[in-house]
């Protein structure tokens, strides 16, 4: 997916070269770590709770620019999925943050991407 944009804004200068994969993966796995913990504080911390939530929302739209882009080397029906969640996160963290929802939904998302990206199949 779009790596530039996500190496330069995420990555540690120091951090030797990684694949694309693991860059996404380890960028969604800080993205649903923060967002769980900041779920747990709300109600002590709900600039915190805002703030993950908006990281989150900026990676989905990083990876729907990058899946619309034509170039994109993913199968139509992969793109098109990713494109579909990036739509539905857009809309489920509306809710979480008009107290309408819980952003657990969300972290499981992730997760499953994050098994995408390592290659495991669908949990059953």
């Amino acid at each position: 997916m779009h790596m530039q944009l996500a190496q330069n804004a995420y990555a540690r200068p120091e951090a030797p070269s990684r694949s694309a994969r693991a860059i996404e993966y380890d960028l969604l796995a800080r993205t649903t770590q923060r967002l769980a913990l900041a779920w747990a504080e709300r109600h002590r911390n709900f600039p915190a709770l805002v703030a993950a939530l908006n990281d989150n929302q900026q990676v989905w739209s990083t990876f729907a620019v990058d899946v619309a882009d034509p170039e994109n080397g993913l199968p139509q029906a992969l793109r098109a999925r990713l494109f579909y969640l990036y739509e539905f996160t857009a809309h489920h963290t509306r809710k979480v943050m008009d107290g309408k929802g819980s952003p657990e939904v969300l972290t499981d998302i992730n997760t499953a991407v994050m098994r995408g990206l390592r290659g495991e199949g669908p949990r059953s």
